[in-house]
């Protein structure tokens, strides 16, 4: 496990009593493509993602495992923005991320289920932590890598500037928030967010984190109360990740990539370790990703994000 995701110590065991979800105004950004325009009609129907099993990524599927438990990582940010739409200003390549959430033991959906999820942005950025560093330094919240080989017994921390998060939960240094959202799932229990791709850093692969909260209170302040049934991250096979290395801006980021397989996080099990199901035109990848998945919880478990591998 990397100093990036590390599990959580117990000062950041937490439930949502102190939720507060803020609402986004009015005006929501809509995704800015590369170059910061946006691919019109990408994402055709996306107020509507029930619409067909494609769309849905629940053709054939039936009760089975939970969805893996994986760590929350240092990035957290409680009080995220109430809103599908998550881009705010970032340049990347479209994507339209749809999930399905069930009860794993039952398959019935979960309505009304608080679903966050943040992720980097094209260069390895975390909104929230944009001192910890840059994509091509070290990357979303990397810092600056530890020079050469330790040397000695381990005692601890390595010498040099470390990577950020690296045993628990990082304070965040800034008030951006972009690519960071929150939204309730439907009755089929179904919840889409527009965003973009993200990008890589040190030592992870690429992926987007994501909770799951439920018996909580939505008001008109935000979602309120309650407890977290899942903490997971989802991930991107290798395909879509080489595609969009081609494109700018991610293209320009010069950080060493870790992939699908030497990843420490992924659970190496496919959709039910959160690998996403994919949609795309294959050699054009730039005009905008359809990512899927349906995640099997547990509504009466408590997740603090301190597990999983």
């Amino acid at each position: 496990m990397t100093g990036h995701e590390k599990a959580q110590g117990p000062q950041h065991k937490r439930d949502l009593t102190r939720r507060k979800v803020l609402a986004a105004g009015t005006g929501a950004v809509v995704a800015a493509g590369v170059g910061g325009t946006f691919a019109a009609g990408a994402f055709a129907g996306e107020e509507t993602p029930a619409a067909g099993a494609k769309a849905s990524g629940t053709s054939g599927e039936t009760c089975y495992r939970l969805t893996s438990e994986t760590t929350e990582g240092p990035y957290y940010i409680d009080a995220d923005k109430l809103r599908r739409d998550v881009t705010e200003d970032q340049d990347g390549i479209p994507l339209m991320l749809r999930l399905k959430v069930i009860d794993a033991d039952t398959c019935k959906p979960l309505a009304d289920a608080a679903v966050d999820i943040w992720h980097c942005n094209a260069l390895g950025v975390y909104s929230g932590y944009e001192a910890m560093g840059s994509g091509g330094g070290g990357g979303g919240g990397g810092g600056t890598p530890p020079s050469g080989a330790p040397t000695g017994s381990p005692t601890g921390a390595p010498t040099g500037s470390p990577p950020a998060g690296g045993g628990g939960h990082e304070e965040p240094t800034d008030d951006e928030r972009y690519l960071r959202g929150t939204w309730r799932t439907d009755r089929k229990g179904e919840v889409a967010f527009r965003t973009v791709f993200p990008g890589w850093y040190q030592g992870r692969c690429v992926h987007i984190h994501t909770k799951v909260h439920v018996n909580g209170t939505w008001t008109a302040a935000g979602y309120e109360g309650g407890t977290t049934c899942h903490t997971g991250q989802l991930f991107f096979d290798e395909a879509s990740v080489l595609a969009t290395a081609e494109v700018e801006p991610y293209s320009t980021n010069t950080t060493a990539r870790t992939t699908l397989d030497e990843d420490t996080i992924y659970p190496g099990n496919g959709t039910e370790g959160g690998l996403l199901k994919l949609k795309y035109k294959k050699g054009a990848i730039a005009k905008g990703v359809v990512a899927t998945l349906t995640m099997g919880v547990d509504p009466e478990a408590t997740q603090d994000g301190t597990g999983g591998g």
